[in-house]
């Protein structure tokens, strides 16, 4: 890999979501309350205890299923040559961008289930407050590994443009003091 230039485009790397495991769960309860309504549909004499049931499975569903596939879905990061770029939510977005060139600590955690399913949580701290969390993304180690290695050619690139931009000061005030 070259190292990163102003003028090249920025190319992404790499665009990430957490682990669709998480939607195991909600998917499971989507069947068993697509089950018990189909079950219980139409069992009752009185129409509106019928309608209930299927009122009750649709709020269920939207409940169950649909808000954490939406907060699934709502999650993205994407990391290019020069940053990592993390969007949160769909009614409310949040951006957040991080520069390679800032330089940063990362951390891998894993817990049994993420460490099974080779995912895990990249903590990066960047110096703020708190770390800006990549949450249980497919791939931690390699996720940590392209990070290490976007963010040394970034910062190779800026401490050349810097000794190059102070050698070429230093020249100038050489040249500025000889005439």
């Amino acid at each position: 890999m070259s190292s990163v230039d102003p003028q090249t485009p920025e190319v992404v790397v790499a665009r990430l979501r957490p682990h669709a495991r998480v939607m195991f769960w909600p998917s499971v309860a989507l069947l068993a309350v697509c089950a018990g309504a189909g079950y219980l549909g139409g069992r009752f004499e009185a129409d509106w205890q019928n309608q209930l049931v299927l009122a009750l499975a649709g709020l269920a569903i939207v409940l169950l299923w649909l808000v954490p596939l939406l907060v699934w879905m709502g999650r993205h990061y994407v990391i290019t040559t020069r940053r990592i770029i993390l969007r949160r939510g769909l009614l409310v977005r949040t951006r957040q961008e991080l520069l390679h060139s800032r330089g940063y600590d990362l951390t891998v955690r894993k817990n049994g289930v993420q460490s099974l399913f080779r995912s895990g949580d990249v903590l990066i701290n960047s110096g703020l407050d708190r770390p800006i969390v990549l949450w249980d993304v497919p791939g931690a180690d390699l996720v940590q590994s392209t990070l290490h290695d976007m963010m040394e050619q970034n910062t190779d690139f800026v401490a050349r443009r810097r000794h190059h931009d102070q050698s070429a000061t230093a020249d100038g005030s050489a040249l500025g003091n000889g005439d």
